[in-house]
């Protein structure tokens, strides 16, 4: 590939349920390639000081999802019998992926359990099943753990003021949040799979999850609900200057489908490409100050 392809850095799955791994994961890295980038698999067997060489090349990190739960500890719950054990090595890979992101402002993407990951490391909390959250009369609104084999579970309301609007919309451009907000996403209303039905910007997705974000983390936001229950369906970053954004659906199985999954890679490899373009300007202008 050629030198300037941004390497996305995706830990693997799960770290002792191998063959869901590698059931998973191709998934993600072929919406990676389909988007210009280089998926770069983090292995959850080494030690930290292996895994920080291996993510100091990449350019930007893409959270998957998995079959275990955030352990309700890291956030102060007891734990639901319905919660599932937790993977303490993909974790501790999560954990050395956001701390290098968020120091060098690489962007990041979120998939199902990546944004319940990233959620709990910005110290947030997580509903742990979501049909015990939910009041009685909602509880079979919405089937959130419809699986694999459901293209489309239910429908999300995006925020039309995110930076999640933009990307679905075909508007998005990187880091660069000059003028964004409702306006543009007007300019592309019900474009590209998305409908805009009573001022509402609608998607439809699929959905394979039983937990979802709480109490927000620090610096993110929410950017979607889903409008049966009012169930967080994804999140973003607030600073201008780093691309983070996280969808509680899976975009991955989608992008041959639909126009809005494969925006969403594209928006996380464009930004890959100008943070690396920044960090790059930046590590010779610091250079240049030695000499």
């Amino acid at each position: 590939m050629p030198t300037n392809t941004p390497r996305i850095a995706i830990p693997m799955p799960h770290s002792t349920d191998h063959e869901y791994g590698e059931r998973a994961i191709p998934q993600y890295e072929s919406a990676v390639k389909q988007a210009g980038g280089e998926p770069i698999r983090i292995p959850l067997d080494q030690s930290a000081d292996e895994v920080k060489k291996m993510i100091e090349s990449c350019d930007g990190v893409l959270l998957p999802g998995s079959n275990a739960d955030v352990d309700p500890a890291t956030f102060g719950a007891a734990r639901s019998p319905h919660t599932a054990a937790a993977d303490p090595r993909r974790d501790a890979v999560d954990a050395l992926l956001l701390e290098d992101a968020y120091n060098l402002r690489k962007p990041v993407l979120g998939i199902c359990y990546g944004l319940q990951s990233l959620n709990v490391y910005r110290a947030g909390s997580l509903i742990q099943h979501i049909p015990d959250f939910l009041p009685q009369e909602l509880r079979t609104r919405v089937d959130h753990e419809a699986g694999g084999k459901i293209a489309v579970a239910h429908a999300v309301e995006i925020d039309r003021d995110s930076k999640l609007a933009e990307i679905v919309n075909g508007t998005a451009d990187g880091n660069n949040r000059e003028g964004h907000g409702s306006s543009r996403a007007d300019k592309n209303p019900g474009g590209n799979g998305v409908s805009a039905a009573d001022g509402k910007l609608i998607l439809p997705v699929n959905s394979s999850h039983h937990q979802s974000a709480d109490t927000i983390g620090d610096g993110l936001c929410i950017s979607a609900r889903c409008p049966d229950d009012g169930i967080i369906e994804a999140l973003e970053g607030s600073a201008p200057d780093h691309f983070v954004i996280a969808v509680q659906w899976h975009p991955e199985r989608s992008v041959d489908q639909d126009e809005p999954s494969r925006a969403i890679f594209r928006a996380l490899i464009q930004a890959a490409k100008t943070q690396a373009a920044q960090i790059k300007a930046e590590t010779q202008t610091a250079e240049a100050g030695r000499k």
